[in-house]
């Protein structure tokens, strides 16, 4: 996992534009935003899902930094004062607090424009980079992603059912989650019908983990202090935002989280030992929150 880590933040590092490249500023934000901090947990389920089918190294870092720039992007914009208004992000001022505002948008901006230039410069097939290009564009557009963050912004003092707020996390963070597994996949076994279980597999696994996730922040957000989560603590709860532990309850929310961390495992069962560095990434995951 640190190798992986290493790995997806020197090709970040290789992938962004120099802080001297001008405009200097913006190019300095955008290397602010996107190094240095982190879990890389979509770098680490793309490497992991890769690795299940023999994928190229060179291609999984790549495609590790795209994700993580889309991801990084979305965590700008979602910082901004229109938007959750934070002031903190992984531990150190966010971008339109250390920068301003207007930088902020530029540099969300520019990541999404960088990750869809750095996978169509990927060491692949053709066809193997427009199907990249495909699966990340439909995770971080109005019916995934940004869909998602629309939803969360129009439900602030609002109560959703469990299946809307379910729906509303696998939007939001469950999609670029999945896409993390299928692009890691893709990049070494196309999505053709020969590879058809291979795929329900690793969507099965992808929609337990992308929605545990969120229910451990959830759960985090609640129980944690800001200087464990690099955020701001109880923010959920201050803008009265629906979450699973506002609806279920902590002890609840812990149970569901492990529910769905067995999902993930029970998925995994076709692929045995091949599928280990998946399992661990899931018990991670889940594991934040104990």
């Amino acid at each position: 996992m640190h190798d992986a880590v290493h790995r997806t933040e020197h090709a970040l590092a290789a992938g962004l534009p120099p802080a001297e490249t001008l405009p200097t500023h913006l190019h300095e934000a955008l290397r602010y935003a996107a190094l240095g901090g982190g879990k890389r947990i979509r770098p680490l389920l793309c490497q992991a899902a890769g690795a299940l089918v023999d994928a190229p190294p060179d291609a999984l870092d790549a495609t590790g930094a795209a994700i993580e720039m889309v991801h990084v992007y979305s965590l700008v914009h979602d910082d901004l004062p229109a938007m959750d208004d934070d002031d903190l992000r992984r531990g150190k001022p966010t971008v339109h607090v250390a920068y301003d505002e207007a930088t902020a948008i530029l540099v969300g901006d520019a990541l999404q424009a960088q990750a869809f230039l750095t996978l169509s410069e990927l060491p692949l097939p053709a066809e193997r980079r427009i199907a990249l290009v495909r699966e990340l564009a439909q995770a971080a557009g109005s019916r995934q992603l940004v869909g998602g963050q629309a939803i969360d912004l129009q439900s602030a003092g609002r109560s959703l059912s469990q299946p809307a707020l379910e729906q509303m996390h696998r939007m939001k963070t469950g999609a670029l989650i999945r896409a993390a597994v299928r692009m890691g996949a893709l990049c070494g076994a196309a999505d053709v019908p020969a590879n058809a279980a291979l795929y329900r597999a690793l969507d099965d696994y992808s929609s337990a983990i992308g929605l545990a996730f969120q229910v451990v922040d959830d759960i985090l957000d609640a129980t944690a202090d800001t200087a464990t989560l690099g955020k701001t603590a109880g923010k959920d709860a201050y803008d009265d935002k629906p979450t699973c532990v506002s609806m279920l309850g902590l002890d609840a929310s812990r149970t569901l989280a492990r529910t769905l961390n067995a999902r993930a495992h029970a998925a995994l069962t076709p692929f045995g030992e091949r599928a280990a560095r998946l399992g661990q990434l899931a018990d991670l995951v889940v594991q934040r929150a104990h």
